[in-house]
């Protein structure tokens, strides 16, 4: 029987962990609610290392979060939520966060909050001096929680957000790691190749003295291009990415590369519903936390990733002020799809927006999935189809001037 490593409050705040046998997770969450004691975590020994061995959370995930993960912050924002629906004070649910958190940075941020609210300031006061920790999507939501009284509720949304943003990431992420590694291998099976197989060729074919095929003569050339000349292709490289970055850093530029990349045929169209998912999610997460409509698109348009999604909100809330309502704006922007305003124009009719954003979300948060599943699924083998013609080129230019060497007279 497997045995589960556990922590735990007491009706006191205290933490308490251990070890438990049981078949599976809910037994033991059930035997501590039985004993009286708040569950936080239940899991099997080693098994949050296990889970590290290849991750992606070195990439930025929320914009804002600085050097503390997504992954962390949803961590806390659970642990925070069962503490406050268990009933504890904020102050000392902080304190019980505090011994909990494993991540230097945010145990010192818990911390200085922790002091913050026991001097008297709110919590959404305390968490808005530390925005790289906390984004505005966060601080309001708690602002709206602590001002409607439903703190728990709004900390419990929030946790259910930050998970769902976590578990589309996740899946994109999963989904694009084995192209990206065929072409990482592919790409230095080609640089080995060119810079170490090719010259050994290239002393044997001296030798000789035999004029080499076409081919033969280009691998060559750019062989001992790679060898003597890398430096050059690593400063034209550092070069152009330093400038593209500079670019990309001015509005302009930023502006130009979004309306591009959003016009790309069939990425551009994955884009384009990423960003609609990302848009309804927030927007939908917001509106039903109790943050006014004008405040919440204002927050959508701070944590947009693409700059035409961003000027879009901004027409919109020019919308909004004049009494357009959304589903007008956003159609005149030529971003949204028409399913999705369609669905909004519903949930404004019907004065639900807030669950059908929610909806608009879900939807293409499985499409865009969905068809990221289907394009890895036709790059795989295009990868695998080009990285053999070019290694079969190579090898097709060095057999044939090795049966060249039969014309040459002795």
């Amino acid at each position: 029987m497997p045995q589960f490593h556990y922590q735990a409050t007491t009706p006191q705040g205290k933490v308490i962990e251990g070890i438990m046998e049981a078949g599976e997770e809910r037994v033991v969450v059930s035997r501590l609610h039985e004993q009286g004691y708040l569950p936080l975590r239940v899991v099997l020994p080693g098994q949050e290392k296990s889970k590290a061995t290849f991750s992606w959370d070195f990439l930025p995930t929320l914009p804002g979060s600085g050097i503390v993960r997504q992954r962390d912050l949803l961590i806390l924002t659970q642990e925070l939520e069962t503490l406050i629906a268990a009933g504890l004070p904020l102050d000392r649910a902080l304190s019980v966060l505090t011994g909990l958190t494993e991540k230097a940075e945010l145990k010192k941020a818990v911390g200085q909050i922790l002091r913050a609210v026991q001097q008297g300031k709110s919590l959404t006061e305390a968490l808005a001096e530390y925005p790289k920790i906390f984004p505005p999507l966060y601080v309001n939501m708690v602002k709206a929680g602590e001002l409607g009284g439903f703190l728990d509720t709004t900390l419990q949304r929030l946790a259910e957000y930050l998970e769902r943003a976590q578990q589309v990431q996740d899946e994109i992420k999963s989904a694009l790691t084995y192209p990206i590694l065929l072409t990482v291998v592919g790409g230095l099976s080609v640089v080995i190749l060119l810079t170490y197989v090719l010259p050994k060729f290239a002393a044997i074919f001296g030798d000789v003295g035999q004029a080499l095929p076409p081919s033969t003569r280009m691998l060559m050339g750019l062989s001992h291009g790679l060898r003597v000349y890398w430096w050059v292709f690593l400063l034209v490289g550092i070069g152009m990415w330093l400038g593209v970055r500079q670019y990309l850093s001015t509005p302009q530029g930023r502006f130009a590369w979004d309306r591009w990349q959003l016009r790309l045929l069939v990425f551009g169209q994955l884009l384009r519903k990423r960003e609609v998912a990302r848009f309804a999610r927030t927007l939908g997460t917001l509106l039903k936390s109790g943050v006014p409509l004008l405040q919440a698109l204002e927050i959508v348009q701070e944590v947009a990733g693409n700059e035409m999604v961003s000027r879009a909100l901004r027409e919109v809330k020019v919308g909004v002020r004049e009494g357009q309502g959304i589903a007008g704006p956003l159609s005149r922007s030529g971003v949204f799809p028409t399913l999705a305003l369609q669905m909004v124009s519903v949930g404004e009719e019907t004065g639900r927006l807030d669950d059908m954003l929610v909806r608009v979300a879900e939807y293409y948060e499985r499409d865009t999935y969905n068809q990221v599943k289907r394009l890895t699924s036709l790059i795989e083998p295009m990868l695998i189809l080009v990285m053999g013609l070019v290694v079969g080129f190579v090898v097709i230019s060095m057999l044939s001037a090795v049966f060249s060497i039969n014309d040459v007279p002795f």
